[in-house]
């Protein structure tokens, strides 16, 4: 399985400087700590938002930063949490007097090495206030997790808490308000394929030429089961009705839809998905408000996808719909 890859241990670092040099007039880098920022946001007058994870799942989270979406990025290595020294870092980096936020996926991890730095930066008086974020209806706990995993649900908590904070919400509202859309989002992943990290030599896991990993984590966990190959509506209709079931999601609730790639699966396969998701959802007696298709939170190149649904309300739509800036350009 070959990669574009030169020393796989400077694999991140040369990442993340051809993301910044790609926009140098809207991203910032802190080498020392590889913390990617939106450029001025350490001097905005409000609450910042910081997420941090491994790295691999681009385009999260440092492909997120960005005005309305996170001020800053903390990456770890390819699949393994950002150092507490990191972490500690980017609070630092975004300090100001309204306080910083920052967003944890549900990994063991990361939510130590973020628990620790936010004890050692609230010692030296930062307001700090978490969300963590645990969609992924596939596991509910096992030797792999701490609980629900987060995955790409965490997307619609960036969204939600940048544009929040961008209206000038407090702390308090802001954690509040990214508990909410915890609350209301679910997800399940499903892979074709297993991934490789540039510093292994072998896939995370194989699969046989007609299996699929029924509830896969972004890190090559296992799933629910693995399973004998199906049809693209048949894989969408068993994912969907767990996902659609876990909450549950009701008739006349409005939702967003997002079928996401995990890295490896054509845009055109991701639309075959997405057809029949929207169909379920038309069954369910589901308004879809929002959809997206595309990739949001992958596992290098492996050929799956996963499926996120937010229930909206009034507040959650509008959020939604405010501005956002991304380095991701479509044109």
């Amino acid at each position: 399985m070959a990669k574009f890859v030169n020393d796989p241990a400077n694999f991140v670092t040369e990442m993340l400087e051809g993301l910044v040099r790609a926009n140098p007039d809207t991203l910032e880098w802190d080498r020392e700590y590889n913390i990617i920022s939106a450029a001025g946001a350490a001097n905005a007058d409000r609450v910042r938002i910081v997420q941090g994870s491994g790295s691999g799942h681009e385009p999260a989270h440092v492909m997120a930063v960005g005005p309305g979406m996170l001020d800053a990025a903390v990456p770890g290595g390819v699949f393994a949490a950002p150092s507490m020294d990191q972490c500690l870092a980017g609070i630092r980096a975004m300090n100001g007097p309204k306080g910083v936020l920052y967003l944890v996926n549900n990994y063991q991890g990361d939510r130590m090495n973020w628990d620790m730095a936010q004890e050692m930066a609230e010692a030296e008086g930062i307001r700090v206030g978490k969300v963590v974020i645990n969609d992924d209806v596939a596991v509910q706990d096992s030797t792999h997790t701490v609980g629900r995993r987060g995955v790409a649900g965490n997307f619609f908590v960036i969204k939600a808490c940048g544009a929040a904070s961008a209206n000038g919400a407090d702390l308090d509202t802001l954690v509040a308000l990214g508990e909410k859309v915890n609350d209301n989002v679910r997800s399940m992943g499903v892979a074709l394929s297993g991934c490789r990290p540039p510093a292994k030599q072998d896939p995370i896991f194989t699969l046989g030429e007609n299996e699929v990993e029924f509830g896969v984590g972004i890190h090559g966990e296992p799933g629910r089961a693995r399973i004998a190959m199906k049809s693209a509506d048949e894989l969408m209709t068993d994912v969907f009705e767990l996902v659609a079931g876990d909450l549950p999601f009701n008739k006349g609730d409005r939702v967003a839809l997002m079928v996401n790639g995990l890295g490896g699966t054509p845009i055109s396969e991701l639309y075959v998905l997405y057809r029949k998701a929207a169909e379920l959802a038309e069954e369910r007696g589901l308004t879809v408000v929002r959809n997206y298709v595309g990739e949001y939170c992958t596992a290098l190149e492996m050929n799956g996808f996963s499926l996120t649904m937010l229930r909206l309300d009034d507040e959650l739509e509008g959020l939604l719909d405010a501005p956002a800036q991304v380095p991701i350009r479509v044109f």
